[in-house]
């Protein structure tokens, strides 16, 4: 069991890594067309999972409440709206194609606040894998190996795209290429980090984790409609984001429905 937790705390992490890996192979940066279509995939991969790995159960989990069975997940779902604007108003980052910071005013260099924008992003992915691998640890008969595994895998493919969209674009500002592998690499140890915390504290989590799968469901919605999808929308106008977010969240509710 201990090899399974371990693995799936792992998985999405070296998503992103390979992703971040793509510096070294890669001459330029990534286009206009490319970054778009890799984060309406994300986008579509995160909205996916959201469904069906983390409100779905969380319903199913509160089943016995009968007509009620939705106030945890709704509980859930805006407290972690609600969460993930507090960090957005308080962290300070700086996201791609910007020049304005967000958050509190901070001295802090560029590319530290454009690594905190897409660590920000990774926050709600790893409490979902922790959430997730700590149910099933507990024998929680709506969450089975095969669906967690399907869930660290869709968080997996859509973070390496988002290594790519972080590591490239610092080479291109300067940054040597073992030094924006490093960046990219450093935005995603957020997530083995506080999956592996939440798992620590299976005790506390089990017996609210209705409203714990539907926080991190909220947390991930708020990224995608705050952050991807105005990226993958921005001007010149496109259909790329749109398409690439459609497939992205057939890919991720294939793999959940098939595992």
């Amino acid at each position: 069991m201990n090899y399974i937790i371990l693995r799936g705390i792992l998985i999405p992490f070296i998503g992103t890594s390979l992703g971040a890996a793509c510096v070294f192979f890669m001459k330029k940066d990534l286009n206009l067309m490319i970054r778009r279509a890799l984060t309406g995939f994300a986008a579509g991969v995160m909205t996916a999972a959201s469904v069906w790995s983390l409100l779905i159960p969380a319903m199913e989990q509160s089943s016995k409440m009968g007509r009620l069975a939705f106030i945890p997940a709704a509980v859930g779902f805006l407290t972690g709206i609600f969460f993930l604007l507090g960090l957005d108003r308080v962290i300070p980052h700086l996201h791609m194609n910007s020049d304005k910071p967000e958050g509190r005013k901070s001295s802090l260099k560029r590319t530290t606040m454009l690594v905190l924008a897409v660590t920000l992003h990774n926050i709600p992915e790893g409490m979902a894998v922790g959430v997730v691998y700590a149910g099933w640890a507990a024998g929680n008969s709506s969450i089975t190996a095969t669906g967690a595994l399907a869930l660290t895998l869709g968080i997996a493919i859509q973070n390496f795209p988002e290594g790519a969209i972080i590591s490239m674009p610092l080479r291109s500002e300067g940054e040597s290429k073992p030094k924006a592998f490093v960046y990219g690499v450093l935005s995603g140890i957020v997530e083995p980090v506080g999956a592996a915390l939440t798992i620590l504290l299976a005790g506390l989590v089990i017996p609210i984790l209705p409203y714990l799968l539907s926080f991190a469901a909220g947390a991930m919605i708020y990224v995608v409609v705050e952050e991807l999808i105005p990226e993958m929308s921005e001007e010149p106008h496109s259909n790329t984001g749109t398409i690439v977010f459609a497939l992205g969240f057939v890919l991720m509710m294939i793999l959940d429905c098939a595992m």
